[in-house]
């Protein structure tokens, strides 16, 4: 691999991909006739870089473990530098922060936040059992929030019943994870709630969450938010959660919360897509 191919690996393009598209779901779901806008441009732009931050701050707080767990990382195998990590996280946060001051105020105040709280997540939430789930679900429910801002819309209904029905699967699905996790994080000395409370209460308390947001996709149609199609096509993710929750409760094994993972991710896009769909109409 060259160095720049290095550079590309640590931002997980993908995943900073996704986050920009998330913030463009917010301008979709609020602001529809302004999605082909300068603004939504720099919208995606702001949540892939600071996305992109994260990862690279995650990679070199995770520096120690990864040097015994994951040695061929860019980081523990020296092909960059700490210090080059350093500048490369700082120059990928202030082009964050830039692209939303761009936008204006309110969306440069959300991305701060949203960048503190990636920082203060890989620097110290990701060792606090329940904290972190916590933290990482704001991070997701986030950019939709910031999406809608663009276009000063941040009081828009819909969004607000995206982002909490999103919040609460994304916590849920955190909460999996320290299931399939609980070797690694016994070794990077992370108080998960798996490692804590065992298995069994993870498994059930993410169940909950998972329930909690379909429950939650139900207040669009409660206050009459919606009036298209969204009342018959929202059940599709309502029953992956719902079975989602159901398979956690009578089987906390790793493996089969390696597949409700997947599976909760499916979940997730779905329940993304019917939302925005709402949007367009």
């Amino acid at each position: 691999m060259s160095r720049i191919s290095y550079f590309i690996f640590m931002i997980r393009p993908i995943n900073s991909i996704m986050v920009g598209l998330a913030v463009v779901v917010g301008i979709a779901l609020t602001s529809v006739n302004d999605l082909l806008s300068t603004k939504t441009l720099f919208g995606f732009l702001t949540g892939f870089f600071i996305s992109s931050y994260s990862m690279v701050t995650n990679d070199y707080y995770d520096i120690e473990v990864d040097r015994i767990n994951r040695p061929n990382k860019p980081i523990p195998s020296n092909k960059i530098k700490l210090k080059e990590a350093i500048l490369y996280a700082c120059l990928l946060l202030f082009l964050g922060e830039l692209f939303s001051l761009l936008i204006g105020p309110t969306n440069f105040i959300i991305a701060t936040i949203f960048s503190f709280i990636s920082w203060i997540y890989n620097y110290w939430g990701k060792k606090k059992m329940f904290i972190g789930n916590i933290m990482v679900a704001s991070s997701v429910a986030i950019p939709y929030l910031y999406g809608g801002a663009a276009f000063e819309k941040i009081g828009n209904q819909l969004l607000w019943f995206l982002a909490l029905t999103s919040f609460l699967a994304a916590a849920g699905r955190e909460i999996v994870k320290t299931i399939i996790d609980i070797e690694g994080d016994r070794a990077r000395n992370v108080n998960s709630i798996s490692i804590s409370h065992g298995s069994e209460i993870a498994g059930n308390i993410s169940a909950i969450f998972f329930i909690g947001a379909v429950a939650t996709t139900i207040l669009p149609i409660i206050t009459k938010t919606v009036i298209h199609e969204y009342s018959l096509l929202i059940i599709i993710p309502d029953i992956l959660f719902l079975y989602a929750s159901i398979k956690i409760i009578k089987d906390k094994s790793k493996e089969n919360a390696y597949k409700i993972k997947r599976f909760t991710l499916v979940g997730m896009l779905v329940g993304m897509f019917v939302f925005t769909l709402e949007g367009l109409q």
